[in-house]
């Protein structure tokens, strides 16, 4: 590039003594030799008055054959015309260059000038020595730098005016057509250079030399930002793919588009439910079924609203309830599996009396039958509920329970469910704690125990435990029955309360929980021994303390 650029006529600005001044171009009185821009000027000019002699030749040539007969003679005079014309402007160009050469010969032997540019005289030295860029006037404005510098320093390329003005005569000359040839074209403008990512660049490398990774990665996310708001580009908000892993949704009765939409965003199924909603304002043919279906993390939008249209993820999703489960652990299936919150699954359980149970019934503990029920994704929690309160109900008629014992014999019932092992052993577990009752007896069931600590999961307890007579539960201390059922008893369970086996026995203990062995005994000392087996088989199995 540098063989190109005329550096003296480049940091010279507009109309200063670096530029060439209007006398330049007549040849005389020229009083410096001419620049490798000025020169390719006027050599182009030379060309171009070249080329429109030749064009008029030819114009001229092409009128002559083709006139008729009476106005060869005037054709003839204008040609002659043309032929004197172009012979004095080569002896006016010939008698321009014989001064210049004749100039430049006797330029060595000046001693001396005066330059109209500094105001001052000029040595022969001063005109002997090459000119240099400090001798070049200093640029006031951005108007007065050389094109090429204004690219250098911007980045924008600006086309230099004579350039401009041949290109503008090329596309004049292309659009009047003719047999002549076009002048040449300038050079097409460069694009704009965008500087944002430049800009930003600089800032993470000064961010990271100042503060080392961990101050690259505190302030990288606000340098994202401002490169976006610098370059135009925007973080993406819908995600891509057909996303990861696995997660269940449920789509509720009634739920509309934008309901589902929200559910997926919860869900991490999909980045904006904006997004997603908005394609299916452009899907007006898709329609959800209610139910739970199997989907991925991350996916977008359309992978999203493509598998919810497949009914190979649609779940058969249903809540099972196995005997013995307490309240609680049915609360958080009802969470996972019918999609509902806890706090609308926990409100609705303590509303005891929306489910028209007896007047001395104080929590919906034994009142839910065991059993599989299937997702309504309309229902609600207290739906769901009521459902099984209806379904223990039928089963307390099935088993002849009048409705003025159903709260009694559930809490008998759900004692037996938790400390009874076999099916065949629930009708002895049942006499041996009707015996003590009528005996007179404390039950002292670690189940009731246990359930009253709040672990729901183990029959053991400990010696505080068993002593704690803060616990309404704790039928060691307390006795009769306890407050309120311990857990959701089946109807094998509810059967041996009442249809109880019958005997004298007065303790029990299961001495294998793997197997469900249990020992009934009459008295004390043989209860004794039966404890010492089962403590050993505890001592065996550690697991299961």
């Amino acid at each position: 590039m540098a063989d190109d650029l005329d550096w003296n006529a480049i940091i010279s600005p507009a109309g200063d003594g670096g530029r060439r001044r209007a006398g330049d171009d007549a040849g005389p009185g020229a009083d410096r030799p001419l620049s490798r821009r000025e020169a390719r000027a006027r050599e182009a000019a030379r060309a171009d008055a070249a080329q429109a002699d030749a064009t008029q030749a030819d114009a001229t040539q092409a009128g002559a054959a083709q006139a008729d007969a009476r106005r060869a003679d005037a054709t003839q005079a204008d040609a002659t015309r043309a032929d004197a014309a172009t012979a004095e402007h080569d002896r006016a160009q010939a008698a321009r260059a014989g001064v210049d050469r004749a100039q430049a010969d006797r330029a060595p032997a000046d001693p001396g000038g005066f330059d109209v540019d500094r105001d001052e005289p000029v040595t022969r030295r001063d005109r002997s020595r090459p000119v240099s860029p400090a001798d070049a006037p200093v640029a006031t404005s951005a108007d007065e730098l050389h094109p090429e510098v204004t690219a250098l320093l911007t980045g924008e390329h600006v086309v230099p005016a004579e350039d401009a003005s041949r290109a503008a005569a090329a596309r004049g000359g292309e659009g009047r057509g003719g047999g002549g040839r076009a002048s040449r074209r300038g050079r097409d403008p460069r694009p704009p250079r965008r500087r944002g990512p430049l800009i930003a660049g600089l800032v993470i490398v000064a961010i990271v030399l100042a503060g080392g990774v961990a101050g690259y990665q505190f302030i990288a996310p606000k340098v994202q930002q401002v490169v976006a708001a610098i370059t135009g580009a925007q973080e993406s908000d819908d995600y891509s793919g057909d996303g990861t892993g696995k997660v269940t949704i449920t789509i509720r009765q009634g739920d509309i588009g934008e309901d589902v939409a929200k559910t997926l965003q919860r869900s991490d199924v999909v980045k904006s439910s904006k997004v997603f909603y908005k394609l299916l304002l452009q899907s007006p043919d898709v329609q959800f079924q209610p139910g739970s279906y199997t989907l991925k993390k991350e996916m977008s939008s359309k992978a999203a609203l493509t598998a919810l249209q497949d009914p190979a993820n649609a779940v058969k999703a249903s809540i099972v309830i196995p005997e013995g489960t307490a309240l609680a652990d049915i609360e958080a299936g009802m969470v996972s599996k019918a999609g509902l919150t806890k706090a609308e699954v926990t409100a609705a359980a303590k509303d005891v009396s929306a489910y028209g149970l007896p007047a001395n019934a104080t929590t919906l503990e034994g009142w839910l039958f065991p059993a599989t029920y299937p997702i309504n994704p309309g229902w609600t929690a207290k739906q769901y509920f009521q459902s099984m309160v209806d379904t223990m109900k039928e089963h307390l008629a099935s088993a002849g329970v009048a409705e003025e014992d159903q709260e009694r014999v559930i809490i008998f019932a759900s004692l037996v469910q938790k400390e009874a092992g076999l099916a065949a052993d629930y009708p002895k577990v049942a006499r041996v704690f009707q015996n003590r009752l009528d005996d007179g007896m404390a039950l002292q069931s670690d189940a009731t125990v246990a359930y009253g600590t709040g672990n729901t999961h183990r029959v053991t307890t400990t010696d505080a435990e068993r002593n704690d007579a803060s616990n309404k539960y704790n039928t060691y201390v307390h006795k009769g029955l306890p407050p309120a059922p311990i857990s959701n008893p089946g109807d094998v369970a509810i059967k041996a309360v009442t249809n109880m086996a019958k005997g004298k026995w007065l303790f029990f203990v299961t001495v294998n929980l793997e197997t469900g062995e249990t020992v009934f005994s009459d008295t004390f000392a043989e209860h004794q021994v039966a404890v010492a087996k089962f403590q050993a088989w505890l001592r065996a199995h550690p697991d299961y303390q």
